[in-house]
């Protein structure tokens, strides 16, 4: 309880200003005690106005007063040093580079615990008294400590700003609402403040409400991530299964037809050893009853020639012998053939059902590329896009800001030789990248294939390697208003529904792997989407199929 004591009446003799027991104490008129540096430390810096004040209650002395030693103080003050008690505040009580300090502290200062909004200083507990006791320091409004109070004076006329120009949407003090502001509709900024207050309110709703949703969307995506995972693996899997049906069944199919060719095979080859058998029997019979015959040729007696000869004389065939005229023998040609026709009526079944198993596998459709629907929302991510005239075949021309291609005539191609240019194909990419989610539209009047393609895609090779849409490097749409058109990516074709306009708008979510094709009229019709993964940024490209004066415009949108 006595350490208690000592420490209460320390804190009695501690100056406002360093917050330490009082060094030389004085005494100023208004009864305030400091430490005779501190106040006229304090008072130097008032000096310009020629008016002092008292740092606590700030009351006002005119002129300076003369400061005089407070020799009782001065003896308190020892007789606490005597304690051994030291008075400055804690480590934990200093402002950091993150705090605010308090404006009246001098040397190392003490963090603000409260700002005024009217005297524009931030004080620490002991400075902040004065505004608790004094009746005219009561009525400033105190908030949280701030760093930006300055924020809140006139640059032009060091005055607080307390008042709000609706006209100019500007915070201004009373001299500027008299000068460059008169006439203009102003209020209190309190007055501002209340009304901007409740719009906040709807704001708040409207930015939770958000939240709420994004949230709500958040968690399906969460959902629709898993059912795609699980739909995917389903279908690997289903797929794995039915191709290993269809190989064991194909398998199956070829160990009966060899079985079946082996079987037959030993049938026929029995039948042709037992003929070969019997035939062999037979001739040796025969050359046996031919040594008889001649050896009777030889006889000169009638009677026994005559004797003999009806027995000799009659062949026996113990055999029919096949027909032995000229004609192509089949063995087993006819299965080669019948076999040969399974195969290609299967591969006409793949070639025509193919390309439906892989729209079928692109046209999945995910939540976040069904989001946009309207050319509005399209537009919202709607990219500038300009033709590259260093990526141009030399019979193509770009016009309109570099957004326009026309084919011309056949111009001598040896002086537009470059290795950034297309030589085999009337082709053209884009000055820009596409990345993130992009939106553009092409214009056409005859045929005109539209693309995007990785920068490195061939620009003098083979057409499989250069031309969009017959390499792993570009992924195109052929177009021709009102017939089938076709989408091409590393030589597969896949028809799609016509196009109703001469104008196709191409979205790309280059992060979701999300590209889709669209017929632009009064709506927006899907053509073709691919999910897939891209590994490059992508350039938009263009390419032309005819004669001269053939061109595709990149839309300027806005």
């Amino acid at each position: 309880m006595a350490q208690a004591g000592i420490q209460l009446d320390r804190e009695k003799f501690c100056c406002s200003v360093c917050l330490d027991l009082l060094k030389d104490p004085v005494t100023i008129p208004c009864g305030h005690s400091y430490c005779m540096s501190c106040i006229k430390s304090f008072w130097d810096g008032e000096d310009e106005k020629k008016i002092h004040s008292c740092p606590q209650c700030r009351q006002t002395f005119t002129p300076r007063p003369v400061l005089m030693k407070n020799t009782m103080l001065a003896d308190l003050v020892e007789e606490l040093k005597k304690t051994g008690l030291q008075a400055a505040p804690a480590d934990h009580c200093y402002a950091g580079p993150e705090d605010v300090a308090c404006d009246v502290c001098t040397g190392r200062k003490l963090k603000a615990l409260k700002s005024c909004l009217v005297c524009l200083v931030s004080y620490c507990e002991n400075h902040l008294q004065p505004h608790y006791d004094a009746a005219q320091l009561k009525k400033h409004k105190l908030v949280d400590p701030s760093k930006k109070l300055q924020e809140n004076v006139c640059s032009r006329h060091d005055e607080v700003m307390k008042i709000f120009c609706r006209t100019d949407q500007l915070c201004i003090c009373y001299l500027c609402s008299v000068d460059e502001h008169k006439g203009h509709d102003t209020v209190s900024a309190a007055a501002e403040r209340t009304e901007r207050q409740r719009e906040l309110g709807g704001s708040r709703q409207k930015t939770q409400q958000r939240i709420h949703d994004c949230k709500k969307v958040m968690k399906v995506l969460q959902q629709e991530l898993k059912a795609i995972s699980r739909s995917a693996d389903k279908a690997v899997e289903d797929s794995e299964k039915i191709f290993t049906e269809l190989i064991r069944l194909i398998q199956k199919r070829s160990s009966d037809v060899k079985q079946q060719i082996r079987s037959q095979q030993e049938t026929e080859v029995s039948r042709v050893k037992e003929l070969q058998e019997k035939l062999t029997q037979e001739v040796t019979e025969l050359k046996e009853k031919d040594i008889k015959l001649e050896y009777l040729s030889h006889t000169e007696d009638d009677t026994q020639f005559l004797q003999n000869y009806s027995s000799l004389s009659c062949v026996n065939r113990s055999v029919e012998l096949p027909s032995t005229k000229s004609r192509p023998l089949q063995y087993f040609e006819d299965v080669i053939t019948a076999l040969s026709e399974v195969r290609n009526k299967l591969q006409d079944v793949l070639s025509e059902k193919w390309p439906k198993i892989l729209r079928t596998v692109t046209e999945v459709d995910a939540l976040l590329s069904q989001q946009l629907r309207t050319r509005e929302e399209f537009l919202q991510y709607a990219c500038q896009i300009t033709l590259d005239p260093n990526t141009a075949h030399p019979w193509m021309v770009l016009s309109e800001g570099n957004r326009k291609a026309t084919t011309v005539e056949n111009i001598n191609m040896i002086h537009f030789m470059s290795s950034t240019r297309f030589i085999r194909t009337y082709q053209v990419l884009s000055r820009q990248s596409l990345t993130g989610r992009c939106y553009f539209e092409v214009e056409w009047d005859a045929l005109v294939t539209i693309a995007v393609a990785y920068k490195n895609i061939s620009r003098s090779g083979t057409d499989e390697a250069s031309a969009f849409g017959y390499n792993d490097k570009s992924w195109a749409l052929y177009c021709v208003l009102s017939s089938e058109c076709q989408f091409r990516h590393n030589s597969i074709s896949t028809p799609v529904s016509r196009l109703q306009s001469y104008k196709v708008g191409v979205f790309l979510d280059h992060r979701a792997g999300i590209l889709s094709f669209y017929s632009v009229s009064e709506t927006m019709t899907l053509l073709h989407r691919v999910q897939t993964t891209f590994t490059q940024p992508l350039y938009a490209g263009l390419a032309l199929h005819f004669s001269r004066g053939d061109n595709a415009t990149i839309c300027e949108l806005k």
